[in-house]
């Protein structure tokens, strides 16, 4: 809430979630917790870059928004869309939310398109599945929806296959098929992986474009900070399951209060600073069954003391719209210490 000559403003927010964790049940360690205390907003208009490692937990976290993991797996905190928390809503509940409210497009497209079935026919069906419209009024929506994502004569190629295009018009499918009723939050997982730089560079133009049109807030899931710095108007940084630090973008690049967070950017390729080896955080991220309360980036870091392995350490404020989950952030100056 913002106060703005004295009359109190609510910002538009379109996805909250708070406290999310999610637990799986494995056969070898029972119910273990893959993701921890994760909350974060997103606002219309607005796109929050969710960063980390693979196997930092931020697919699952995506999933666990859409209500979409597996049975073997649990849910705890709230995921408000709208005002509405999905967590609290009925499977028939949570389905006339998804796609209508809340979309999302998946790593490497071309999987998750049914190769059976026309592509045209995949979106007109997410038409129909919302809209209760005629299958004739949907299919000219998924005509005009692919013309909108900048797929060549659109009428013709609503009947090819998804064999039949690239893995960047995969992609464009799925973007038509995400926005086909008019979400108010759009989940991008990794929407760039195995494409070309220019290829990257179009869809992530698209979706900049298809925002600022729509009024859409997005959620970006990325491993990619490159990609975070040039679209993305604050981020999240995730590590073994929980957010370790949450800023706005200039801020986050420009003084980052994590040494996790900073490891990552020291690890970026930097043309300005060719001369300068390029970082590297030594170790690798735990599994889930080695998560422990206190600092999990702990024994990979630099700046490691007593206080950081003794006990759980909260997500607290670094400065005005600045969240660390660092024991040790207030006294910490992060150079170069990767480069050494």
């Amino acid at each position: 809430m913002t106060v703005i000559n004295g009359e109190a403003v609510l910002h538009d927010t379109v996805l909250r979630v708070d406290g999310l964790c999610v637990e799986l049940d494995t056969p070898e360690n029972g119910w273990t917790r893959i993701v921890d205390d994760v909350s974060l907003s997103v606002r219309r208009g607005e796109t929050v870059g969710l960063v980390g490692e693979s196997g930092s937990g931020k697919t699952v976290t995506s999933l666990a928004i859409m209500r979409l993991l597996p049975r073997n797996a649990r849910i705890f905190g709230s995921t408000v869309i709208n005002g509405r928390d999905l967590n609290t809503l009925s499977e028939k509940g949570v389905d006339e939310v998804r796609g209508a409210e809340i979309a999302m497009i998946f790593q490497e497209a071309r999987r998750s398109l049914n190769p059976a079935f026309q592509v045209g026919d995949q979106v007109a069906e997410a038409v129909r599945r919302h809209r209760r419209c005629s299958r004739k009024d949907a299919w000219a929506r998924a005509v005009d929806l692919f013309d909108r994502v900048g797929i060549p004569e659109p009428a013709k190629r609503v009947h090819a296959y998804p064999h039949e295009f690239s893995g960047g018009m995969c992609q464009r499918v799925m973007l038509a098929m995400a926005l086909s009723c008019d979400p108010d939050v759009l989940i991008a997982d990794e929407p760039t992986t195995a494409l070309d730089v220019t290829v990257q560079r179009q869809v992530l133009g698209l979706i900049h474009e298809l925002q600022q049109e729509l009024g859409l807030g997005v959620l970006l899931i990325t491993h990619d900070l490159s990609v975070v710095a040039e679209v993305c108007d604050r981020a999240a940084v995730m590590y073994a399951g929980r957010i370790v630090e949450n800023a706005p973008i200039l801020d986050l690049f420009d003084n980052p209060r994590h040494p996790y967070t900073a490891g990552l950017l020291h690890a970026m390729p930097d043309p300005v600073r060719h001369a300068v080896k390029m970082g590297v955080i030594p170790g690798r991220v735990p599994p889930p069954h080695e998560f422990v309360d206190a600092c999990r980036f702990a024994p990979r870091c630099p700046y490691v003391g007593d206080v950081c392995t003794d006990g759980l350490i909260p997500l607290s404020h670094s400065g005005p719209d600045h969240l660390v989950r660092c024991a040790r952030a207030h006294e910490l100056s992060l150079e170069d210490v990767f480069y050494d």
